[in-house]
């Protein structure tokens, strides 16, 4: 059972972008949401029923049994967080806090949005039901976006005042506010930035508390598993890691997809394909290739045994008409700018790498290609936070996936396309989104009629140019052919075994 759900208007006071939604299978995480644009108290108890009361041994019990990890990029196991948490209460005889993080510095990424929009009750079930567990007295969500923080005040004057005390703190939209210390320290009223500290939020985190820190999707997760029970969560899913994920896929559709989905499948829902090659995980992760894509399922044990990651469930399919290497180079340099500042290899090393990036894409010779890698040698584990870490992977990811691609750019050849945001960053590509295909159009392909046999491999080569008509001849005598398409427009005419074929222009 594969269906889209309406989207909740784009309005609701705000410019920020609001996810389509669509689930494969049976809706859990988005039960509800068919018929409605977001689930208000009474619709979100008509569905779900109400929230189970569970002991803490209970709790724990459930999220082994489910085998639950953190749905915000690291995947730790859940029940092992919980388990700190009491442990370092028990030892500081102190009491505990819960944290929600709702956060999300990066573009690519909207699964929180959609839950916090769509289904905030349900992320609030979750955080209450540790809390309850723990003995917490109180809980925090740490938020980024206006719109969010409006549909969590709007859903707490729902809830009333049972419970402990719920409060709801904007934090800077910045891809470092969600890293716990950070995070943590911006709903004290610090600044949201990493304290480069090696004391987990488990031993002291919101107000010095051993506190209970994970992503919104995981408190969504254990909210859904204590109603259904252990055996009821696994009847979905892959036996070792049961349930459903929430992906953002193309940066701005939701999916929910049971584990064990094919990615080929999840981006077909989508309106998409693997194109020139897929980075999952986001900014943070991995890219594969389209074989890779082609193996893959939703899994992180068979995303890691491609050499991926499935972190924050960011997929992002790279299209044909867009340039790895100008989508690289604008990543690069945005995770640049988005350094905490606070140690050299995130304040000075990741520009000197997006320079030198940047660099080698112009044209810098086949030694700046080795300047990158002694840039990114330069930051790997050295920052305060992941960030320079996990910066330094993009680009070694894509330098690994598009080899002949830099190394065209280096030697000055290029490929004769741009980025069209196919990465999404705030504001779109340098200089915009590319312009439909016709209005870039500075050539035509012509046929031949005289020459043609219909032997159809024109359009086997330039399936984005030309299309066969029922007896197997091209659709059109002249097509145009945006830049970005030229070097397969070049391909057709060389293919041609009967040179029909020409590239005016």
């Amino acid at each position: 059972m594969t269906f889209t759900l309406p989207a909740a208007p784009a309005g609701r006071g705000t410019a920020e972008a609001v996810p389509d939604l669509a689930c494969l299978g049976e809706p859990r995480l988005l039960a509800g949401l068919e018929d409605r644009d977001r689930m208000d108290r009474v619709a979100h108890l008509t569905v779900h029923g109400g929230l189970p009361d569970l002991r803490l041994e209970e709790l724990m019990d459930l999220a082994e049994n489910i085998a639950l990890r953190g749905r915000g990029g690291a995947g730790f196991p859940f029940v092992r967080k919980l388990r700190a948490v009491v442990d370092a209460a028990g030892r500081q005889g102190a009491d505990t806090a819960v944290v929600v993080n709702g956060s999300e510095g990066e573009p690519s990424c909207l699964k929180d949005a959609a839950l916090l929009l769509y289904a905030p009750h349900l992320v609030l079930d979750g955080a209450v039901l540790c809390a309850n567990a723990l003995g917490a007295r109180e809980v925090a969500l740490g938020v980024t976006r206006g719109d969010v923080e409006r549909s969590l005040q709007e859903a707490l004057a729902e809830r009333g005042p049972d419970g402990p005390r719920i409060r709801v703190g904007r934090l800077p939209e910045r891809f470092v506010t969600g890293e716990s210390s950070a995070l943590t320290s911006g709903l004290d009223d610090g600044p949201a930035l990493p304290t480069g500290s090696p004391v987990r939020t488990s031993e002291r985190g919101l107000r010095g508390l051993p506190t209970l820190f994970s992503n919104t999707e995981t408190y969504a997760q254990i909210a859904v598993a204590a109603r259904l029970g252990a055996l009821g969560f696994r009847e979905t899913g892959l036996p070792g890691e049961p349930g459903t994920v929430l992906l953002t896929v193309a940066g701005e559709h939701v999916v929910e997809a049971p584990t064990g989905a094919l990615l080929t499948y999840v981006l077909d829902v989508c309106g998409t394909a693997p194109g020139q090659g897929v980075l999952v995980g986001g900014y943070h992760g991995r890219w594969l290739t389209p074989e890779g894509a082609a193996e893959a399922v939703i899994s992180r044990q068979s995303l890691s045994s491609l050499g991926a990651t499935l972190g924050a469930g960011a997929v992002l399919p790279l299209p044909e008409d867009t340039c790895p290497v100008a989508e690289t180079v604008a990543v690069t340099a945005w995770l640049a700018g988005e350094s905490a500042g606070q140690c050299g290899p995130c304040a000075l090393g990741l520009p000197a790498l997006a320079d030198a990036l940047r660099h080698a894409a112009d044209g810098g010779g086949t030694a700046s290609l080795e300047a990158v890698r002694t840039r990114m040698r330069a930051v790997e584990k050295r920052g305060a936070c992941s960030h320079p870490d996990g910066s330094a992977g993009f680009v070694s990811s894509a330098l690994g996936t598009f080899p002949d691609e830099f190394e065209r750019h280096a030697e000055g050849a290029g490929c004769g396309r741009g980025a069209t945001g196919a990465l999404p960053l705030p504001g779109g590509p340098p200089g915009g989104r590319s312009a439909p295909r016709e209005e870039q159009s500075t050539s035509r392909l012509v046929v031949d009629w005289t020459r043609c046999r219909g032997h159809g491999l024109c359009a086997d080569v330039a399936p984005d140019l030309l299309g066969l008509d029922r007896d197997g001849f091209p659709d059109r005598a002249r097509s145009p052919v945006p830049d970005a398409l030229r070097r397969q427009a070049l391909r057709a005419v060389r293919r041609c075994p009967e040179l029909a074929l020409r590239l005016e222009g």
